[in-house]
Formats: C-alpha cells, structure tokens, sequence
C-alpha cells in the first residue's frame, strides 16, 4: 500500500492561477506541503514539465486541470518514478481534433490582434457548467485569472497545447495510485474522455461530479477537496 504523501504539486490550466486550487489549498495545506506550478514560460509541453520537475521535490503527488493534465502526462513521461499519486481533472488523453485546432488558432489571432476580452468571453461558457453562466462571483474569479495571465502568456501555452502528444498509448505505464475526476456537463473535456483515462490506468478511479462542467475546482470546491483528500489518503 502507498504510504500518504507529503507534498502536492498542483498544475493549474489554461488561462489559469493558484486561485483555480484556492480551495483546496486552504483546505488541504494543514496536511500536506503545496506549491502550485509555473505553467507559463515555455510553449512546449516538454519545455513546460522539465521546468516544473526541476523545481519540485523529488517525491510528490501530482494534480492537474485541464491543460495541467496534459502537463501531468507529459512530466509522467519524463519521471514516472518521482509522482507518487497523480489525479487528472477535467482532462484528456487525446491530443486536438482539426476543429480544436481551429479554435485554438482563431483563439491565439484574438489574443494577438488585441481582442483579449473577446477571448475571455468566448471560453467562458465553454468553462463552466451552463446554470452558472450568471454567476457573476464566478465569472469575476475566473476572468481575474484570464486577465492576470495575460495574453502573451496565453498564446505561449495554445502553442504548448497544440504541440502535446495523444497519451492514450502511455497510461499503460502508469502504475501510481490514480484519481480520474469530471464534471459530468464538462463541454472541452467530455466524461467519456474521463472514461478512456481511466480505463486506460490499471486501478485508477474514475470519480464524476454532479451538476459540475469544465472548471471543477471552483464549481464545486467541496465535493473536489473531499475527493483529493481520499486519494491522497489524509
């Protein structure tokens, strides 16, 4: 049986801050050691992971959002042996169809052309679960991350996305206790998406949130931490 962990790196997403994980770092913090990644210097997702490893302990559990799972596949392969629990949230294995890459790429001419607030407002009902598109406290919070990132720092990461590999073939090699977890109105990274990761990690658990899309951290914060709090055995 894997002993608990003493240090959680959290890999925020797109467009996103440590206030995606604020919750659960208020929560969490009084039991184990946290830092959240910098996921916005690099536009590949090699460049990305290595960047992160390198500032990590040697041990730690691992949990990412999004584009932080696409992160956290890629730092699996580049050290599976230093992850001693990985939780993938609201994420995919399976790199972009040619219509994702076509919003990306009319997403990074936005950001480029000046029309950043257009790009925010664009992602934001793709984000969240569609009764919440009138919450307003949750729209400020998330467009807070949006802005505070910035557009170059957003172009810089669509190009690290676009350049992922599909790791559909790699979850074979995953042998870390594994949580797999999605909201089930989740619209960019759909529950069957949840379901190839997880029945793609031999004894993985695949958890789905009720009345939750996209950004699950800050949808529902309580049902996500008690979630994390299991898997990470606290």
């Amino acid at each position: 049986m894997t002993s608990r962990s003493a240090y959680l790196v959290f890999v925020p997403g797109l467009g996103c801050t440590a206030d995606l994980f604020a919750e659960q770092i208020a929560t969490l913090r009084g039991d184990v050691s946290i830092s959240v990644a910098d996921h916005t210097r690099h536009d590949t997702m090699s460049g990305i992971a290595g960047a992160i490893l390198a500032a990590a302990p040697n041990r730690f559990a691992l949990c990412g959002l999004s584009m932080g799972g696409y992160i956290a596949f890629e730092m699996m392969r580049q050290a599976p042996d230093r992850v001693e629990r990985l939780a993938l949230l609201d994420t995919t294995a399976l790199s972009d169809t040619p219509q994702q890459t076509e919003r990306r790429l009319k997403l990074i001419a936005m950001a480029q052309s000046g029309e950043f607030i257009a790009v925010c407002d664009t992602l934001w009902p793709l984000f969240v679960h569609p009764a919440r598109h009138s919450d307003a406290a949750l729209k400020r919070a998330v467009f807070k991350m949006i802005h505070d990132t910035g557009p170059d720092i957003f172009v810089r990461q669509q190009k690290a996305i676009l350049s992922r590999l599909d790791s559909r073939s790699s979850l074979e090699a995953i042998h870390c206790p594994t949580l797999v977890l999605v909201g089930n109105e989740d619209i960019l990274t759909p529950v069957s998406a949840a379901r190839t990761i997880a029945d793609g990690i031999v004894g993985s658990k695949l958890h789905i949130v009720q009345d939750c899309g996209h950004l699950s951290t800050m949808e529902q914060p309580d049902a996500v931490t008690e979630t994390l709090r299991a898997w990470l055995d606290l």
